[in-house]
């Protein structure tokens, strides 16, 4: 029998809205839903590996329990009531004696977490996190500090875009089908893509201008930037007047940043700063700044992307054709929202342990900072966390310095692991449980927010292979075990579904079609001089922020220079490829061997220095000497004389992953010391504040 199954892709965080055509039980084929005009069909190569990772005899197919010291490699494979019930008793354990504030659980995101999340407040923990504090949590703390709300609160209308501009903001690598076709589009209509990044990435080849700026100096360069759009009043007066705070404040503070300044900080001519700045008058207001997405990068991150939506907001870029629009939801066209299982559970009255919130009054309570739980697992400070589930997540990969981590992970009393993939982190679990693909599960039903929001669902493709399972089941099967099973009062997910709809007007077949159910047929636009909603307590955009305010910290932070690198060593920078994602495709049957391992980007006036040519191994060095590999040598003229660059993810340190096992070399184990380097109002650890010395491999 052979049928067709509207779903949503699981091989990145894109996800993809996706057909996928499966004959007698097997999937044949996986492409971009047809249905959708922004995919019509189209998919990337990682959402076609998706049939490979799915069908892969290297992925995790029993539930397991550590029988050696944690990361030794010596597994008893298990039953799921084995692995559940020891599982249930270890926390049982730690619940009574440390209370349920002593569990923890992050994950990657994304809008299917409301069951997981859910177990956890059930239980009574705070403490739940996700990876944005390697990720966006600076652009995060950055929009609340302006608008009131998220970074979410905003999405592009690339497609009418005048100007795009973007900061390392890598869009035809990290790759989200639909915006880069609407990107695409907008420069076969006469837009214009600045791209700004000490690294000329796949997207400078597109752009029509390139600047490859000094590491570190993207907000002296905004500096610059936004003097020049004050002092020649380019910017947008009626919207300013309109719904900007702070004008008079941001004119005082920027009389020293000139364009002439910025050039000595940044590499980048004072005259193509000023040249630049008129252009984007020109096209305003159908003009972006992208705030990014991965900004994890330097001490002063938050302010550069501070000034990123003030730019933003001084070209009047809000609720416009071609400019930033505010996502719209099922209220704003008349509807009812999904139905959510974590609003019927109390929120738990304890404190988070990493401070968010309250000790830090000026970092989000939410998805909280993940790397200050860390010291709480050692010192007990403000109390101990003695149990932690990581679910789809790999932080050992995507945090500093794994070997630190591991040395605080060692003073846990459980460390889970839940994935469908062997991470490193699964690799020095106590537990690993195996969980079902995208193409084997289906997950709770989601909102799409934007111009025309709409739900959407993950459907199964097929039954999981060997013994994976899906999470709902998972979380569903240990909260019956720890007495809370009150809360998942549903049998299986489609019964989930039909609870979450109750209110919608909405059934589950009505997905059937494509996938998704449209709210409304006709995009929503807000009156952008009258009609906007910004959640600050003055209704406006704040340049000088009540937020920060609160906790005396400045909305205009004076510059400072970034660290430069010692003779013969290199700042180092990491990203995307288009056929990876982050660390998870490494050992994917397809997709490695498409790119089995990575190469070291050296600028060739370096290269020429040290004595290597293309193509020739080099040593990597970290700065404090306690890490060193060899890797292969990219030697272009396309990055800065301060940095070298690496694609993230490689490097792996798990022996049944014999397609990515010690093939290439991983950033994240050259950033020692950085585990508690961060942001300090962002939030966000600072991961290219890394070092490396770089020589001839002998």
């Amino acid at each position: 029998m052979t049928e067709s199954v509207f779903s949503i892709c699981g091989m990145c965080t894109v996800r993809c809205p996706i057909q996928v055509e499966v004959e007698d039980g097997v999937v044949k084929w996986i492409e971009g839903n047809p249905q959708d005009p922004g995919m019509s069909g189209r998919l990337c190569a990682k959402g076609s590996a998706g049939v490979a990772m799915l069908y892969d005899y290297e992925r995790p197919q029993h539930p397991l329990i550590r029988e050696g010291k944690r990361g030794e490699g010596k597994w008893k494979e298990v039953t799921w009531d084995e692995a559940l019930d020891y599982i249930s008793d270890k926390l049982k354990a730690i619940i009574k004696k440390d209370g349920a504030r002593a569990i923890a659980l992050s994950d990657r995101g994304g809008p299917f977490r409301d069951i997981h999340r859910s177990f956890l407040r059930a239980l009574g923990s705070p403490n739940y996190y996700n990876h944005d504090c390697t990720c966006a949590r600076n652009v995060q703390h950055a929009a609340l500090s302006l608008f009131g709300s998220g970074r979410k609160t905003f999405n592009y209308d690339y497609g009418s875009c005048k100007h795009l501009v973007l900061y390392g903001r890598n869009v035809f690598e990290s790759l989200r089908v639909k915006a880069a076709g609407k990107i695409i589009e907008l420069l076969d209509k006469g837009g214009k893509i600045t791209y700004i990044d000490p690294r000329a990435a796949g997207t400078a080849m597109k752009a029509t201008r390139y600047w490859a700026i000094r590491p570190g100096t993207d907000y002296a360069l905004n500096l610059g930037i936004i003097h020049t759009v004050l002092r020649e009043k380019l910017y947008d007066t009626e919207f300013v007047k309109q719904w900007v705070l702070g004008l008079k404040e941001l004119e005082s503070f920027i009389v020293p940043y000139t364009p002439e300044w910025a050039a000595q900080e940044t590499g980048i001519p004072a005259d193509e700063i000023i040249a630049f700045a008129h252009e984007i008058a020109e096209d305003r207001p159908a003009v972006i700044f992208h705030p990014g997405w991965m900004v994890a990068r330097y001490l002063d991150s938050f302010y550069a992307i501070r000034s990123i939506y003030i730019l933003n907001a001084l070209m009047g870029a809000f609720e416009s054709p071609g400019a930033l629009f505010f996502q719209k939801g099922p209220g704003d066209v008349g509807k009812k929202g999904l139905k959510s299982l974590m609003d019927t559970i109390p929120k738990p009255e304890e404190k988070r342990v990493d401070g968010c919130g309250w000790k830090y009054k000026h970092f989000e309570a939410g998805p909280g900072l993940l790397h200050l739980m860390y010291p709480a697992i050692g010192n007990g400070d403000p109390y101990s966390i003695k149990a932690y589930i990581a679910y789809r997540h790999d932080p050992l990969l995507s945090l500093p310095d794994p070997e630190a981590q591991k040395k605080t992970f060692d003073k846990l009393d459980l460390l889970v692991a839940i994935d469908s993939n062997y991470s490193e982190t699964a690799w020095y679990a106590d537990v690993l449980l195996p969980s079902a693909t995208y193409l084997e599960k289906s997950s709770v039903l989601s909102t799409g927010k934007g111009l025309k929001p709409q739900f959407q669902m993950r459907k199964k493709a097929v039954d999981p292979r060997n013994e994976a399972k899906p999470d709902w089941w998972i979380f569903k099967s240990l909260a019956e075990r720890l007495g809370v099973g009150k809360y998942f009062q549903f049998d299986d997910i489609e019964d989930f579904w039909e609870w979450q709809l109750e209110e919608t007007g909405v059934t589950k077949a009505d997905f059937e079609i494509t996938g998704t159910v449209a709210l409304t047929d006709k995009a929503v636009w807000w009156d952008r001089l009258k009609d906007l909603k910004f959640k600050t307590p003055s209704g406006k955009i704040e340049f000088v922020s009540s937020r920060l305010a609160e906790s005396n910290i400045e909305s205009f932070k004076p510059y400072e220079r970034p660290r430069q690198p010692e003779a013969g060593y290199y700042r180092l920078a990491f990203g995307r490829s288009p056929v990876h994602t982050h660390g998870r495709t490494q050992n994917n049957p397809v997709l490695s061997e498409i790119m089995p391992e990575n190469s070291l980007w050296i600028n060739a006036d370096e290269a020429a220095k040290l004595g290597i040519a293309n193509g020739d191994r080099v040593q990597v060095t970290s700065s404090d000497g306690s890490h060193s590999g060899t890797i292969k040598a990219f030697v272009t003229e396309f990055i800065h004389p301060e940095s070298v660059f690496m694609v993230h993810g490689f490097g792996r340190k798990v022996p049944w992953q014999t397609r990515g096992y010690n093939k290439g070399l991983g950033d994240y184990r050259f950033e020692t010391g950085l585990l508690d380097v961060y942001d300090p109002v962002g939030g966000a650890i600072a991961l290219l504040e890394c070092f490396v010395k770089v020589e001839k491999a002998s």
